[in-house]
């Protein structure tokens, strides 16, 4: 069966798979519609958490930095897994042990205060959009490409089925959704790397045939790709770090803190039963996270290698630009890798010096997705890796919309603006916000912004400056006031805005931002993307400054806090509804 047949099958397998769990799954009720009826078991919420969290980033992305980055993209690997370390260890089960819908609503409630609650929704929904364009520009890439339509078309058919399993099954439909999609986006991811690691090494286990002598050679795989990038003039790819330590740090604890205080991640931690549950799940997430992260280092550089060869072929001359693989002229087609004969002698000369370098474009999103084409393996594998690459972004996104539209129908709408709404007014009112969210969320991926060339790391940067300090402090500290954790979000999120929007002109796309010379201007040589620990830091110090100068907290507030961290702890006698609304804050 040919390529194109052989792709829409598989993908039209998959989506019919997830329209039909959302009729299966869908909520009848508020709590089903935003925490699944809190009845979800912690492996199954943990795989459910995999897959949103492993968005079209993960999936097609994080290789291709790794893949030209080398050595230095090991700042992703460390900072998205880090980040559930501390999730797990540090928000995750008091924030289940809270027992509430959303992050602002325990905002709004930890600090007694509507404003914080709101100015909570408002971070949530800029780093949530933030994050979502890059989810719906992976839809339509991974579209345009495998089923050869418009970039628009595409788009329109990946908003259509999240419109349907998401709003029909709320957090319930997105689960057991998303548990389909991680079992199909982890094959997908796999399989490829399992072949081709094969193929280079005889190994089958990709992470093992990385560290492997390539096959009938003594030459270790890592080797041979140091002496091909080398031998074109690029630094060798086990000891390429292009990051200063202060910009490795910063960046590295902007993606760990940033993975801890993105809302649609913590949501998922509401839909277990128990307190444990929580804790539990946050281990099988990294357990599943891991299949994946593990093997991204292998598919990296044997994909490097790969297309290196290809366009230095080990005979040492260059590639006849007649001669050139129909994955190349298939990729050529998307204008994501293109080349310029220069000196018109019909051959294609890739090398690190930008006068002699013929390879005008190669885009390293590319890398996943092209891998099994350059690796020459079979059509079913190349249209399982795009099945794959849909269900990373698709899972992403319906997370993010949700978090999205809770925010607006919980908490400003029944939180703020209309209380007295019942639950079935409330419930309509989500799945309208839901559809405008998703209706927003397409307009951006046909539109994006001119600084969303690397929005997924923008949004880290955005949720480490505003959400996670507001929920550590929430936690860990009784002393914090409304009018510190106000001003400490307002300040962390605006500071880093403004550092991003001042330096709107530098590259955003992680891995690039630092190929030449530091820009004079970055405070400490610390790039946009990292600065989501500066704006933390600053967060956290204007908090506490604002704090000491505040009258502290009412009683009923800091028992709320003893409440949620101390296991035998009572939770506090008085309605914080009233403490929000009618109590003045006591000295």
């Amino acid at each position: 069966m040919e390529l194109q047949t052989l792709t829409y099958l598989v993908v039209g397998l998959t989506f019919a798979l997830y329209v039909g769990i959302a009729f299966w799954a869908r909520a009848v009720s508020t709590s089903e519609f935003y925490i699944a009826g809190g009845g979800i078991g912690p492996v199954q919420n943990g795989m459910a958490t995999a897959a949103d969290w492993m968005s079209a980033a993960s999936f097609i992305s994080m290789a291709g930095l790794i893949a030209f980055m080398g050595y230095g993209g090991s700042v992703f690997l460390m900072g998205w897994t880090g980040g559930y370390v501390i999730l797990a260890m540090l928000l995750a089960p008091y924030l289940r042990k809270y027992g509430k819908f959303t992050v602002p609503e325990f905002i709004g409630d930890r600090y007694y205060s509507r404003g914080a609650r709101a100015v909570a929704v408002v971070c949530l929904i800029i780093c949530s959009v933030t994050y979502v364009i890059g989810q719906m520009k992976g839809v339509g890439v991974a579209f345009s490409r495998f089923l050869e339509v418009e970039y628009d078309t595409g788009l329109f058919v990946g908003m259509l089925i999240v419109f349907f399993y998401a709003v029909l099954g709320g957090m319930k439909g997105i689960t057991y959704t998303q548990i389909a999609q991680y079992c199909v986006l982890i094959t997908a991811y796999t399989i490829p790397a399992i072949f081709i690691s094969l193929q280079l090494t005889g190994n089958p286990i990709p992470q093992l045939g990385l560290g492997s002598t390539l096959a009938g050679s003594d030459t270790y795989l890592l080797d041979r790709l140091d002496q091909v990038v080398t031998d074109l003039g690029f630094r060798e790819y086990t000891t390429d770090v292009r990051l200063n330590g202060l910009n490795m740090f910063a960046f590295t604890l902007s993606l760990m803190i940033g993975t801890a205080g993105l809302p649609h991640v913590i949501i998922r931690f509401f839909t277990v039963p128990r307190v444990r549950d929580a804790r539990t799940s946050a281990g099988w997430a990294l357990v599943f996270i891991a299949v994946l992260y593990t093997t991204a280092p292998a598919v990296a550089g044997m994909a490097r290698l790969n297309l290196m060869e290809t366009l230095q072929p080990q005979s040492g001359d260059h590639l006849l630009i007649e001669e050139r693989p129909r994955w190349f002229r298939n990729w050529e087609k998307t204008g994501l890798l293109g080349f310029q004969d220069k000196n018109g002698d019909g051959r294609i000369q890739y090398s690190a010096d930008e006068q002699a370098n013929e390879m005008v474009k190669v885009d390293q999103d590319i890398i996943v997705l092209a891998n099994p084409e350059i690796a020459r393996l079979p059509n079913w594998v190349i249209a399982l890796v795009a099945a794959g690459g849909l269900a990373a972004a698709l899972s992403t996104a319906a997370g993010l919309l949700l978090a999205i539209a809770s925010a607006i129908s919980h908490d400003l709408l029944k939180g703020m603006l209309m209380p007295g709404i019942t639950e079935k007014q409330e419930l309509r009112a989500s799945r309208l916000a839901m559809a405008v969210a998703i209706l927003g969320a397409g307009y951006l991926g046909l539109n994006p912004p001119g600084f969303a060339a690397g929005t997924v790391a923008l949004a880290f940067g955005l949720a480490a400056s505003s959400i996670f300090p507001a929920l550590m402090m929430g936690i860990f500290s009784t002393r914090v006031t409304r009018e510190g954790a106000i001003a400490g979000m307002v300040a962390g999120i605006g500071v880093t805005l403004f550092y991003v929007f001042q330096h709107k002109g530098v590259m955003f796309i992680p891995g690039t931002a630092f190929l030449g010379d530091t820009p004079p201007n970055w405070f400490f040589g610390i790039e946009p993307n990292a600065f989501g620990a500066v704006g933390a830091l600053v967060n956290f110090s204007v908090a506490f400054a604002v704090s000491r100068l505040t009258a502290a907290p009412p009683e009923a507030v800091r028992q709320l806090v003893l409440a949620i961290r101390l296991p035998d702890h009572a939770p506090p006698a008085h309605d914080l509804e009233l403490v929000i609304h009618e109590q003045p804050p006591q000295r």
